[in-house]
């Protein structure tokens, strides 16, 4: 009965939509990496073509999302718990609304770090993008996980996937640090007010590392269940 259900809601596996949902709002945060790159070119014009194509993704994200609540099951037939469900697909769909505010803030305010600082703004966007990419594969992992009952390698695989997520989580904070250090140290050549919106940028940028993050610790809580 269980499995009839699913697959008139979700066709194969409930976590399908899980997994579509997790993926558009990653290529939303890949996208980032070549509107940073454009910004830093200055080619506001090619950066204004790649933050449209964030909003429309960030746009599909927020549908998906609508989509999955509606459409989830309210009953005990699910595998998981479906707050579970419900905390994945909140958390996913933050990282397509930071990658969307990231590109706001910077085309809007033509916001752009000191060129002393660009390399090390471009690593923590990358590794930040790393992070999201890591919480990924690591839902890209749940329909093994449902297969196997929640146990075996499959268990073994995906928690040595979500370790790797932590390290690069901790890797984006250290980068995050540094490069605000480097700002302070720079704060009084720069106009004050673009400082102020620099520090907003960092902060964004090291949130997609958070929200990854906070992806793995809802499939570590998914596992104990």
């Amino acid at each position: 009965m269980a499995t009839s259900l699913f697959s008139s809601l979700f066709g194969r596996s409930p976590v399908q939509p899980l997994k579509a949902h997790m993926g558009t709002a990653a290529q939303a945060a890949r996208e980032l990496l070549g509107f940073i790159d454009a910004a830093l070119d200055a080619d506001w014009e090619r950066a204004a073509a790649v933050r449209k194509r964030i909003q429309e993704l960030e746009h599909e994200a927020d549908k998906q999302k609508a989509d999955l609540r509606i459409r989830l099951p309210s009953t005990l037939l699910m595998p998981v718990d479906r707050g579970d469900v419900l905390d994945l697909v909140t958390t996913q769909d933050k990282i397509a609304n930071r990658a969307k505010d990231i590109a706001g803030l910077m085309f809007h305010r033509k916001l752009l770090p000191p060129a002393a600082l660009a390399d090390q703004y471009r690593l923590l966007a990358r590794r930040s993008v790393d992070a999201v990419i890591q919480a990924e594969k690591s839902v890209g992992e749940l329909e093994d996980l449902f297969t196997v009952g929640f146990r075996g390698s499959e268990v073994t695989l995906v928690e040595r996937m979500i370790t790797e997520l932590d390290a690069i989580e901790d890797e984006t904070d250290q980068i995050a640090s540094e490069l605000r250090t480097g700002v302070f140290a720079m704060e009084e050549t720069l106009p004050p007010v673009s400082v102020i919106f620099l520090y907003k940028a960092i902060e964004w940028l090291g949130d997609l590392g958070d929200q990854s993050h906070r992806v793995g610790g809802l499939l570590q809580r998914v596992i104990a269940r």
